[in-house]
């Protein structure tokens, strides 16, 4: 029983119904920052890092903000498979009480990140020569930069509004930050129109980057003045990229793999209840998505993939959302491998649809 949809855009999609698409076409991989959403993913994870079937001509770019930062940033681990599962482990006993503050939420967070990466490991990681990462994280701008609950509050309520005219007024409030550790900045930095600040990931910021990106507005404290960064405070990269809101291929021969929890692509955190926003076609035609079908999602705890919500749902019974979130990890162990044995057996253009 198939329990993976598979989309793709125009430029990909030609390419697996004439037979030339291969995963060596795979220029880019993002992770998008929808939080715990991300261990419906850890069976493709843990199958891309076990075969090793991407990286294997030219790097791969690991493009990413919160969740989907950290789950690149295990893979770039001298022992990737190892780190990844101390990343499922540790996220998801990560506990938040009645009693926990933007800060000492912030402080959980770090213990996950350093669950994955010791510091003398990460010289490895910059090095590697399979992937390249790219982070997303925001500096936070005028009222967005405090951390007054209220006055975030203001902020963010002013950004939505903004944003739902047009996207590009978020910058008042948000300038986007990718943190990379390309010779030069990622490609889809340099494109005309793009909007943000790359930054070079060095063995002073890693951490802190990766920390920023994950840094929730309103629910966890921002990082303030990252080392090689403009001074200021960091915080989550998923309110400007959410899913995926870059155009990532550059070339006809170009693929851009996405994992996601569900079919509709949001481009930014407060896009999230502007059904009319959509990414534009143009940044999908080099992408294949893969997906879990709604009724994979139905058969897991509570019919659902687990959400940041969660936290405070079973806030006085943490075991029960251990539970259930280890059982999602469970039953998505071989999503990865169904997606090889489509391209295996040649039966991907059979269950491809075009976006």
């Amino acid at each position: 029983m198939a329990d993976i949809s598979v989309r793709a855009g125009k430029c990909v999609y030609e390419m697996i119904q004439d037979g030339s698409f291969d995963l060596d076409r795979v220029t880019t991989c993002v992770g998008p920052g929808t939080g715990p959403t991300w261990l419906v993913a850890s069976g493709f994870d843990r199958t891309m890092l076990h075969t090793g079937v991407l990286g294997k001509k030219t790097p791969v770019l690991l493009a990413g903000s919160s969740a989907g930062a950290l789950r690149f940033a295990a893979w770039i681990q001298p022992e990737p498979e190892k780190s990844y599962d101390n990343l499922i482990e540790s996220y998801i006993t990560m506990t938040v009480t009645r009693k926990d503050t933007a800060k000492t939420i912030l402080r959980s967070l770090s213990d996950v990140i350093n669950s994955i990466m010791e510091d003398d490991a990460i010289p490895f990681a910059l090095a590697s020569k399979k992937y390249r990462m790219a982070i997303t994280a925001v500096r936070a701008k005028n009222m967005a930069a405090s951390e007054a609950r209220a006055v975030q509050g203001i902020a963010l309520v002013l950004g939505f509004l903004l944003n739902a005219v047009n996207p590009a007024w978020l910058n008042l409030f948000f300038q986007r930050v990718i943190f990379h550790n390309s010779p030069i900045p990622p490609k889809f930095c340099l494109r005309s129109g793009f909007k943000g600040k790359p930054i070079l990931l060095t063995e002073a910021n890693m951490k802190h980057a990766l920390l920023a990106s994950s840094s929730v507005p309103m629910a966890i404290s921002g990082v303030r003045d990252i080392y090689g960064a403009p001074n200021g405070t960091y915080r989550d990269g998923a309110v400007t990229d959410y899913h995926l809101n870059q155009q990532y291929g550059v070339h006809d021969g170009d693929v851009v793999l996405l994992f996601q929890h569900q079919e509709r692509i949001i481009p930014g955190w407060l896009d999230k209840k502007l059904i009319y926003r959509r990414v534009p076609t143009e940044k999908l035609e080099h992408v294949l998505m893969i997906y879990p079908t709604e009724k994979f999602v139905k058969s897991l705890p509570g019919g659902k993939v687990p959400q940041r919500k969660d936290f405070r749902t079973f806030v006085d019974k943490p075991s029960t959302r251990i539970k259930n979130w280890r059982e999602v990890v469970d039953r998505s162990a071989h999503l990865g491998e169904e997606f090889l044995e489509l391209i295996a057996s040649n039966k991907l253009r059979d269950v491809v649809e075009q976006m």
